[in-house]
């Protein structure tokens, strides 16, 4: 579904990203994971239009996405959920909502994705009419997730999701986003400082570390890599 090849990217020409290779596949689940400063955001926004590539390339079911206008990539099939949530705080939750089915597919399939929505966020329906900068942190970023996925993605990514959130309330997040993925069949792409978190739920994985992917592999491989678990898991 995605692949990438020998992706370099940075901002005014420095490097931050040197020879990434990732990819995801049709329907799966991959973590990225990795320390402040490792390039990980970077990567999502390359992915994504926002920083322009310096080196390599990206494909999305077989086509060039860096041939693709940055406004063009949602309509492939792309949704970013970005750092910090980033909702319109004055607009309502339901606005909200309506500006991410936008793309195409969101906007001939955005009854079906609003109850979808609403069933996996209750609380999302029930504040419909409020405004998305009166909702805690939590409820933002379920609201940032929701927007993404009124866009009818097939790959969602997601940077950092439990940033700045209480313990309960991530786990909560989690919780929601692995329902999604299982009951939607969505590729989810996660970017995750929760490293144990972001593993126990993942197909694969992959470390970033200073903008080079170091190690990837299956999660139990990971987890059970002496530097993964010095550097990430305490342990």
């Amino acid at each position: 579904m995605l692949e990438i090849e020998g992706l370099g990217a940075g901002y005014g020409g420095v490097p931050v990203l040197r020879d990434i290779v990732l990819r995801v596949d049709a329907g799966e689940f991959v973590a990225i994971v990795g320390p402040n400063g490792a390039g990980k955001s970077t990567l999502f926004k390359t992915i994504s239009g926002i920083v322009p590539a310096l080196a390599g390339s990206i494909r999305f079911e077989g086509t060039d996405l860096l041939a693709a206008e940055p406004s063009a990539r949602p309509h492939r099939g792309l949704a970013h959920v970005p750092e910090g949530r980033q909702v319109f705080p004055s607009l309502t939750v339901f606005e909200n909502l309506e500006m991410g089915a936008y793309s195409e597919a969101g906007r001939r399939h955005w009854k079906d994705n609003l109850e979808r929505i609403y069933a996996w966020f209750p609380l999302l329906a029930e504040r419909s009419k409020a405004a998305a900068g009166s909702l805690s942190g939590g409820q933002q970023q379920m609201l940032a997730i929701a927007r993404g996925l009124a866009s009818s993605p097939r790959l969602l990514l997601l940077d950092e999701p439990s940033m700045g959130l209480a313990p309960s309330t991530a786990d909560e997040i989690f919780e929601r986003i692995v329902a999604i993925h299982e009951q939607a069949g969505i590729a989810v792409l996660l970017v995750e400082q929760r490293v144990a978190e972001a593993l126990h739920y993942a197909d694969r994985g992959y470390v970033l570390e200073a903008g080079r992917i170091v190690l990837q592999g299956a999660p139990d491989a990971l987890k059970n890599d002496d530097r993964v678990r010095q550097a990430y898991l305490g342990m």
